[in-house]
């Protein structure tokens, strides 16, 4: 569905000293900086995947999105989005794709919702049925039914969120971008946001890119990620891939026997170690330990033969911290 190869993009920028002897000697003198914000990146997405494309701020996501949607045109390099060139056909491919982006809306302002859609439904040619069984899917699953009449300036954050992923999907398009579609939000809505794509995806098997510096976004909708770094891509994989190629550690919580100690097995207690979670005389226990070097189920069994659990969970690393780690240390 998206196929990017060898895919550059470069800016040419004006230096300039500051203040007004800067900006006199730049008339008279200019001179000028590359700054290549792509550079050289290349993936496949088939059709109905879901990736993450996730990077710290300035390092070339958005560029992107936008080389994809075909508002720019790359320095050099190839992007197909189901066949098109995007800014070569760029009508054909905006009928294709939708988008929601965090800090933009594709809605009308001072009109009601309802009256947006509608406007929608003529702008991408949606015929009348289906455009009645689409409204009727996300006015049930997006909640959208109390906020169709009001205007959407007088909407609240999440509220138009609600409506901008309605806006997106509304023409059922091939494939999908969302750039950072929970900022700001609060839980709830970030649970319905997140439950929609994938329905969505689930039903019409659309194509989703996901930017965003949510992990929780990523871990809950996408499979597969792409870390970018500097314009470059560090990482194209699985999630599950990059928690074991990366992080061996695993945690597994212990709930203990009212008034029960935790005596840690001898028989591996020197692969794993044993912390309090919430300090002295908690009945609660961390046992923490590499999993090259032991089995949850070795474990497990080990400390059930020593002492008296109540409850029990294994907790895999959080894929935020694995990905902090990336941008502060690299691969």
């Amino acid at each position: 569905m998206i196929s990017v190869h060898q895919l550059v993009k470069e800016y040419t920028l004006v230096k300039r000293d500051p203040g007004l002897r800067g900006a006199m000697k730049s008339l008279i003198n200019r001179q000028y900086e590359k700054k290549t914000a792509v550079d050289g990146i290349s993936f496949q997405i088939e059709k109905g995947e879901m990736v993450g494309y996730i990077g710290a701020n300035g390092a070339g996501k958005s560029t992107t999105i936008k080389m994809l949607t075909g508002i720019l045109t790359p320095s050099s390099g190839e992007v197909r989005v189901n066949g098109i060139i995007p800014y070569k056909r760029r009508k054909e491919n905006a009928k294709q794709i939708g988008a929601v982006f965090g800090q933009r809306t594709q809605l009308f302002w001072d009109i009601p919702v309802r009256e947006s859609f509608q406007l929608l439904k003529e702008i991408y040619e949606v015929p009348e049925e289906q455009f009645s069984e689409t409204m009727e899917l996300f006015t049930e699953v997006l909640q959208l039914d109390a906020l169709l009449p009001v205007p959407v300036r007088q909407l609240s954050l999440g509220q138009k969120m609600r409506c901008e992923l309605a806006a997106a999907f509304i023409h059922r398009p091939e494939v999908v971008y969302l750039d950072e579609p929970t900022i700001g939000l609060d839980v709830a809505v970030k649970v319905k946001i997140r439950k929609f794509i994938r329905e969505m995806n689930a039903k019409w098997g659309t194509t989703v890119l996901l930017t965003t510096h949510d992990m929780q976004d990523i871990e809950e909708i996408c499979s597969r990620i792409i870390i970018i770094d500097g314009g470059a891509i560090l990482y194209d994989g699985s999630l599950r891939e990059i928690k074991d190629r990366f992080s061996a550690k695993r945690e597994i919580h212990f709930e203990l026997d009212s008034g029960q100690a935790f005596a840690l097995p001898d028989s591996i207690s020197s692969k794993a170690e044993a912390v309090l979670e919430n300090g002295e005389g908690t009945e609660k226990v961390i046992v923490s330990f590499s999993h090259h070097e032991l089995k949850a189920s070795e474990v497990i069994s080990a400390v059930l033969q020593l002492n008296k659990i109540t409850d029990l969970s294994i907790q895999d690393p959080k894929i935020e911290t694995i990905v902090e780690e990336i941008y502060n240390r690299g691969l």
